[in-house]
């Protein structure tokens, strides 16, 4: 959809003018990927009017494919205003025109097995599943386990405002048929009535990865010994775009929703040590005390003796606007996952993306160059947990970008 920014905070009725984005939480992990350097497309359906021309000409602008997004001539496109604070603020409000949108009509129907491509990673999310019949058939279909299919990931993304008399349980069954699966642990609470880690992975058996976010405070991964790398596509083969459906009707600041895929790109770093532990320093320890449990502990079953677990703090971050951090976070991993990264620096670099959006004031921050990233991912622990990272740190010198206390 196109998203209305606010000019200045305050109640909806008070701001007198908004700045056209983009929103949905697909492309903008696309966007993210392809800012990262990485080929991806985006797969959507929007409108044939002047919305629409916005939204596929924004995208592209981030570099990413839009070949196969499809206009529909008789739907409009979605668009939506809100507010310029947290959607877990009460002060919050976000106002949806996207009844009928030609996003929210997708369905496998629309979406020809063409589409999708020779794609090594396809990204779904579940807010689509919340918004038709169709969209809910169509992811599905993606997440079916099938020969060949690319490794699936899937951010459940749940909102409790979509699922109004629907059953969030459904997001349970489409993560089971990921292989890689980001969750965070208030919405698994808030959708499944799970707590803490090591339940979640009780309950989330199937997929090879499992990545537990806990907002500020950091992630858990668990990943099998039997991980399957992103596969391959022969050098000839044309790059083709992965599916994606409209954004939610809570999908808050995010360009418009549909599945992105790396396309083809060769991962740049060894391609046999997915889903382990760096060999080098070990991840900090979870922290005690909070509202989650932790990763293991009395009550708590332990996780597949075959699992690999990190837990990694999330460095402190001056935020700007506290949106569009779940999607780059989710960039931020998938990136290090095709280029073959230990465990430990694939949720580093999600936590340096979700920095980078943070502190910009939209949902899509400039994300730091390769270099940068790689060395800060590879920080030892203390210097790790120094980190410090304010506005413009992507953009700044070597000297200015990390602030420590």
């Amino acid at each position: 959809m196109v998203t209305f920014l606010p000019s200045r905070p305050g109640s909806l009725a008070d701001v007198p003018s908004f700045t056209r984005a983009i929103g949905g939480a697909e492309s903008n992990v696309a966007c993210a990927l392809a800012a990262a350097g990485h080929r991806a497309a985006w797969v959507s359906r929007v409108g044939a009017d002047g919305f629409g021309d916005h939204l596929v000409a924004a995208v592209a602008a981030y570099g990413v494919d839009t070949s196969a997004v499809r206009r529909d001539p008789d739907r409009p496109t979605g668009v939506y205003f809100r507010t310029a604070t947290d959607r877990a603020d009460d002060a919050h409000e976000v106002v949806y025109y996207r009844a009928g949108s030609a996003a929210s009509a997708m369905s496998p129907g629309t979406v020809p097995p063409g589409d999708l491509g020779p794609a090594r990673v396809l990204h779904l999310t579940g807010i689509t599943a919340a918004l038709s019949a169709g969209c809910l058939a169509l992811l599905r279909d993606l997440t079916a386990r099938r020969p060949g299919r690319p490794l699936v990931s899937f951010d459940v993304n749940h909102r409790a405002g979509l699922w109004r008399g629907a059953d969030p349980g459904v997001l349970l069954d489409l993560a089971r048929g990921a292989d890689l699966v980001l969750v965070g642990e208030d919405e698994a609470e808030a959708a499944w009535g799970l707590r803490g880690p090591a339940a979640l992975r009780e309950a989330l058996p199937e997929p090879a990865v499992l990545v537990v976010k806990d907002g500020g405070r950091g992630a858990t991964a668990f990943a099998r010994g039997t991980e399957p790398p992103p596969r391959t596509p022969p050098a000839d083969t044309p790059a083709a775009p992965a599916p994606a459906c409209p954004a939610p009707a809570a999908d808050r600041g995010r360009p418009a929703p549909g599945p992105a895929a790396d396309r083809g790109r060769p991962a740049s770093g060894p391609a046999a040590d997915r889903g382990r532990p760096a060999p080098g320093p070990p991840a900090a320890p979870r922290p005690p005390a909070s509202a989650s449990a932790p990763a293991t502990g009395p009550g708590r079953p332990a996780p597949p003796a075959s699992d690999a677990v990190v837990f990694v703090p999330a460095p402190r971050v001056e935020v700007v606007a506290p949106v569009g951090a779940g999607d780059a976070f989710a960039a931020g991993f998938l990136s290090a996952t095709l280029r073959g990264l230990d465990l430990t620096r694939r949720l580093r670099h999600g936590h340096l993306m979700a920095a980078a959006a943070l502190t910009v004031p939209g949902d899509l921050g400039t994300p730091p160059a390769r270099a940068r990233a790689d060395r800060l991912a590879a920080l030892d622990d203390a210097a790790w947990g120094r980190l410090h990272l304010g506005p413009g740190w992507t953009r700044t010198g070597e000297d200015q970008e990390v602030r420590t206390p």
